[in-house]
């Protein structure tokens, strides 16, 4: 009997020991490369205000903006090699581990973001995201970064000629690359963090990105003209490291599912919002806004699908290219 009592008791001790253990705070990171008051930015703050609501304190994510942990591309390695928890990433850096990625990025699939949201959230975006988990990342949404248009201090651009021997800042990313050649620009890779001075000490002539990241960067400082020509979707996948994420209890898993299904809607949302509202506000700070001829930038940029699709991934990108064009 009283071996007995002294298991019990031995047993409540060591479940009584044990629970600190389980309420233990977490701290953890989320990096992306975005400025503050960028659609990115506003959502990661909001799931890791969900995350700490839902938790009650628990877990705290600290968002670090602007490339504070290095560029995406650094971000990725270190979600894979466990020294970052979470980021909002591009698909250009992802490319690079995943070639499949860049498949979203071919020039003008996606007539607006609401197509491009369509094919993420279904059979396209559960294959990526096992492609993405086989490289120890975990996709928790397709965050957005809209449709990227050109910029640039020399000319308006209307016409792909126009684009000829113009330097363009590009992200090391193949397809924008590809898609600038094609246009006849001279691409020339630079950090994002690196491009407001670029463009002001005129290392380069203009740049390429959504209106979004225009603004919050305030490139409109150091470019005189927008051209709208839409040529590239760009998404920005909401990741988490498998180091990370098989730390966390299966209910904390759950909340953070919630959490970033709830931020995935808020910075969908706020993305749609800035390229409604963004055309205007650029005029208004004295940029020039131009259209362009679509069909003709359209065909100036065929070669980069036959390029693409006779790459080893190309059979994914002939898939996407067809739900694309299909919707």
């Amino acid at each position: 009997m009283k071996r007995r009592l002294f298991s019990a008791a031995g047993f409540a001790l060591a479940a009584t020991l044990a629970l600190p253990a389980l309420a233990q705070n977490v701290k953890l990171t989320l990096g992306h490369g975005a400025a503050p008051g960028n659609p990115r930015h506003e959502a990661a703050v909001k799931f890791a205000e969900i995350v700490k609501a839902r938790t009650h304190g628990r877990i705290e994510i600290q968002v670090a903006h602007s490339a504070q942990l290095g560029d995406d591309a650094a971000m990725v390695t270190a979600l894979r090699s466990g020294t970052l928890d979470l980021s909002a990433n591009s698909q250009g850096a992802l490319s690079t581990v995943i070639p499949e990625y860049a498949a979203l990025g071919l020039p003008f699939l996606f007539s607006d973001m609401q197509k491009a949201w369509a094919l993420l959230d279904g059979p396209v975006g559960e294959e990526l995201a096992k492609r993405t988990a086989a490289k120890g990342m975990v996709v928790l949404g397709y965050w957005d970064n809209g449709i990227r248009h050109i910029t640039n201090n020399k000319r308006p651009i209307k016409v792909p000629a126009d684009v000829k021997g113009l330097k363009l800042r590009t992200p090391p990313d193949a397809m924008t690359v590809d898609i600038v050649q094609a246009l006849g620009g001279d691409a020339q890779q630079i950090k994002f963090a690196e491009l407001y001075v670029a463009l002001q000490q005129g290392v380069v002539d203009g740049q390429e990105n959504p209106l979004a990241n225009i603004a919050s960067a305030k490139l409109y400082e150091v470019q005189k003209y927008l051209s709208l020509t839409g040529h590239k979707y760009e998404s920005n996948p909401f990741l988490m490291g498998k180091r990370s994420w098989d730390k966390l209890s299966p209910a904390d898993q759950q909340v953070f599912k919630e959490a970033a299904a709830e931020a995935t809607r808020l910075q969908r949302k706020l993305s749609k919002d800035a390229d409604e509202k963004l055309v205007a506000e650029l005029k208004g700070k004295g940029v020039q806004v131009d259209t362009v001829d679509r069909k003709a930038f359209v065909d100036a940029t065929r070669p980069v699908y036959d390029k693409w699709a006779a790459s080893p991934s190309g059979d994914f990108f002939k898939r996407v290219i067809q739900q694309a064009q299909a919707q």
